[in-house]
């Protein structure tokens, strides 16, 4: 579904990627795993058209889409759950999953899939009328999970959806994530809690100052003695 061939990105006069090269199939969760710093946001924005490619290029479903605008690429089935979350406070919850239908015409549609978020996260029923600035952290987390799926992504990029989160939302989250794959859903995300990542995906690719160090099943790499000692804390 989705190929990175050698990609690199700078920031300036730093290079944020060096030739990079990945994959994502139909039906996969593909982690993306590293410390701070290593490039996985800036993967991400790359892909969703936020951030041009120095060199190589992004392919999705046999085109490359390398700097595409991002909402054309969100028509084209890309949607991104982002870093911070990066709700619109002032509002509603509803309001909020609106938005993210904003390129969808059919008002059935719209209203299945906004059955579907409410099913998915069911807090976010409870706090429909609410506004999104109002909600815990975790609740802005699903709003924003929810947020993407409105568009009925074929792929779905999510960038730290744990991050900051208390052990029980964290479990809620990666709930979530195995019933959006369950339906269909491709997934690239990118996790700082390699631990779960690696026990919720299939493949996973480990991103070290803006290089791929590592990839394979993900089963393999949290059995790999360099992941448990760098990522699992073991």
């Amino acid at each position: 579904m989705l190929t990175l061939e050698n990609v690199s990105v700078n920031y300036g006069a730093i290079e944020a990627l060096t030739g990079i090269s990945m994959r994502v199939e139909k039906g996969e969760v593909v982690t993306l795993i590293g410390a701070n710093g290593a490039g996985k946001t800036t993967t991400l924005r790359t892909i969703t058209g936020l951030l041009q490619p120095r060199a190589g290029k992004v392919v999705f479903e046999g085109q490359d889409i390398s700097g595409h605008p991002t909402h054309k690429l969100v028509a084209r089935g890309i949607s991104m759950s982002p870093e911070g979350r990066g709700v619109f406070a002032n509002l509603t919850v509803r309001e909020n999953l609106q938005m993210g239908a904003y390129l969808m015409k059919n008002k059935a549609q719209i209203a299945a899939d906004m059955d579907r978020a409410f099913k998915l996260f069911p807090r976010l029923k409870e706090r429909e009328a609410q506004k999104a600035g109002t909600l815990s952290g975790g609740e802005q987390q699903m709003l924003a999970m929810g947020r993407a799926l409105m568009s009925n992504p074929r792929l779905l990029l999510l960038d730290e959806p744990s991050l900051g989160l208390a052990p029980l939302i964290v479990h809620t989250i990666f709930e979530a994530i195995d019933e959006i794959k369950s339906k269909g859903t491709t997934i690239l995300l990118v996790e700082q809690n390699a631990h779960a990542a690696l026990s919720h995906s299939d493949r996973a690719y480990v991103l070290e100052t803006g290089r791929i160090v590592m990839e394979g099943p993900s089963k393999d790499l949290a059995n790999d003695p360099r992941i448990k000692e760098a990522y699992l804390g073991e």
